[in-house]
């Protein structure tokens, strides 16, 4: 039996510390690891842990990415309780076997830590690596800084495993600017997240004898569609209530409540910034200090990206008249991902407001309130109008000739 971790009622930890206490309390069989920047820190502090006495799962060292989701499906379909972590090139490498664990509907938790893609090489955050694995079938929630990726890891391991979804989460946080940086973060006892997550229980395991399946065959036309249909199904109606349903028994154990979208000043607000991860934050601020001149600024940061909910965030703006939303990856020929979703969400209701797309932060580029300012006195203009008074989408931040487009 491991040797008990005691904490303290709030430590200062950055994201990667918080994540890898979650998998610890979380009492993981398995985890697999193949350290790549910004994430290594996870498994690295995990490995200690063991080392420590403080874990008594497996933990096993990979050749490379792809090697250790391998043998996180492995262990997941031989029955156990699975976890790993990893960043950029390493979740490219690691796409292939996405699809393999879904398919499989094998919950296994992946920490992902936000960086951009190469080339150019870089290892500081973006969201390149996020929007990449948006169809890989997996339950997909965003972090805004260590508290919530603390709490988000648990709310993944109590979604992801429940015998109604069986589908593997990703928990994101930006790269370096929550992963490592220190923070307050609230915490509970050993026993409190053990009893939060719940005793694994397996379904459909390899070692169960008695009762033989097989994971992976081969389906061609006759049965691909009848196993991929069901797959999007859970996706689009089972998870989202029991997301709501951790989130609420998380609010009664924690007192910290969380939504699949959360909103902020947007109760009366005609103006709205959308966007994800860190950004969400400093929005807040520059919609606090546009609040005191009067301006109805608000924002909207979504938490669960799959299965993306159309409905709270179509509910959230639906008395907007004007939105931005932020991107922070490469379009690459087209309009930014969250753009897309966004206007998708907005385009069957009866809202009538004018949307931007705004491309920031690439390669870890900081996003300043000044950056804000301008995108809110950007939506004014277009609000004011009723119509589009500046390119569909523009660059923050972008040195050298200004570059936009439609």
């Amino acid at each position: 039996m491991a040797d008990i971790f005691e904490l303290k009622d709030i430590e200062v930890w950055d994201g990667n510390m918080a994540a890898s206490h979650a998998l610890r309390q979380a009492q993981v069989d398995v985890v697999a690891a193949y350290p790549i920047t910004p994430s290594t820190p996870i498994v690295e502090n995990y490995g200690n842990f063991m080392a420590n006495g403080y874990v008594d799962g497996e933990y096993v060292m990979a050749e490379s990415e792809h090697g250790a989701m391998s043998c996180c499906i492995g262990a997941a379909a031989a029955g156990g309780r699975v976890a790993t972590a990893t960043s950029s090139q390493g979740f490219a490498l690691m796409l292939e076997t996405l699809y393999s664990a879904s398919g499989m509907r094998l919950p296994i938790l992946l920490n992902v830590v936000n960086r951009a893609i190469a080339a150019p090489l870089n290892v500081n955050g973006d969201h390149s690596d996020m929007y990449m694995g948006r169809d890989s079938g997996w339950i997909q929630i965003d972090c805004y800084n260590p508290q919530e990726v603390y709490d988000m890891n648990l709310v993944a391991f109590h979604v992801a495993e429940d015998h109604d979804i069986r589908l593997p989460a990703m928990v994101h946080q930006d790269g370096f600017m929550t992963s490592h940086t220190a923070q307050r973060v609230k915490t509970l006892s050993d026993e409190q997240a053990y009893n939060f997550v719940g005793e694994f229980k397996p379904m459909n395991d390899m070692l169960d004898l008695d009762n033989p399946v097989t994971h992976g065959a081969q389906t061609e036309e006759d049965w691909h569609f009848e196993h991929k249909a069901p797959q999007h199904h859970a996706l689009m109606s089972a998870v989202l209530p029991k997301i709501q349903a951790a989130f609420d028994e998380l609010k009664s154990l924690t007192g910290r409540e969380y939504n699949f979208v959360e909103e902020y000043n947007m109760d009366d607000a005609e103006l709205a910034i959308v966007c994800m991860g860190t950004s969400v934050e400093t929005a807040i601020e520059v919609s606090n200090e546009l609040r005191e001149q009067g301006v109805k600024a608000g924002v909207v940061g979504i938490r669960v990206f799959r299965p993306f909910p159309l409905e709270q965030i179509a509910d959230a703006l639906k008395n907007t008249k004007a939105i931005a939303t932020l991107d922070r990856s490469s379009p690459n020929g087209t309009v930014g991902m969250l753009y897309n979703e966004i206007t998708g969400a907005l385009f069957n209701t009866s809202t009538n407001t004018v949307v931007n797309n705004y491309i920031y932060g690439l390669g870890g580029r900081d996003l300043t309130k000044v950056n804000l300012h301008t995108v809110y006195r950007d939506l004014a203009k277009n609000a004011q109008n009723g119509k589009l008074m500046t390119p569909l989408q523009q660059f923050i931040g972008l040195r050298g000739p200004k570059l936009s487009f439609f």
